[in-house]
């Protein structure tokens, strides 16, 4: 089976999303290949959860609609206990075909898909239940994994690392 590579750090809450993005982006990485766990306590998971667009001033609506479309931009977005996004049929197959049992929403079972070890994967699912985000970046080549990670520490990450992954795992 063939192999690909991923990146991934681990965010607290000060730190801005947009931010990491916007600098994976400017080093070449589409939104495609990029994955986003938010705890269900991350200001834009709380901003997703609350939104009712329908009841909101015309300004307020827009930015809600705005914050959701470039969500839906990723490859993924899950944030537990609230919902999902999925834009890569990649990202599809390893958070929600691999397994009997769907794995979205956030528990270990998210993370084993995209090919964290088990404990690895239960000690993250534990820790975004509470605070933080986790940025996962997928490639077909270990080297730009690798410039991910780089990416991914300089923008603040607390532990970060690379993963070599089946493909049917994830790759965007």
């Amino acid at each position: 089976m063939d192999h690909t590579a991923a990146a991934y750090g681990v965010y607290p809450d000060a730190v801005e999303v947009a931010e990491v993005v916007r600098t994976l982006n400017t080093a070449g990485f589409e939104n495609e290949q990029i994955c986003l766990m938010l705890a269900p306590t991350h200001p834009i998971a709380t901003i997703v959860r609350d939104a009712n667009i329908l009841n909101q001033e015309r300004e307020a609506s827009a930015a809600i609609a705005g914050l959701i479309g470039w969500l839906s931009e990723f490859g993924a977005v899950v944030m537990p206990s609230i919902g999902f996004f999925i834009r890569s049929q990649a990202f599809f197959h390893a958070l929600l075909v691999a397994r009997d049992a769907p794995a979205f929403c956030g528990n270990s079972g998210t993370l084993a898909g995209l090919g964290f070890p088990g404990s690895d994967a239960e000690r993250f699912a534990a820790q975004l239940q509470q605070a933080g985000f986790l940025v996962y970046v997928a490639s077909h080549k270990f080297a730009k994994a690798k410039w991910a990670l780089q990416l991914l520490r300089i923008t603040g990450a607390q532990e970060s690392a690379t993963l070599e992954t089946k493909a049917d795992a994830a790759v965007a």
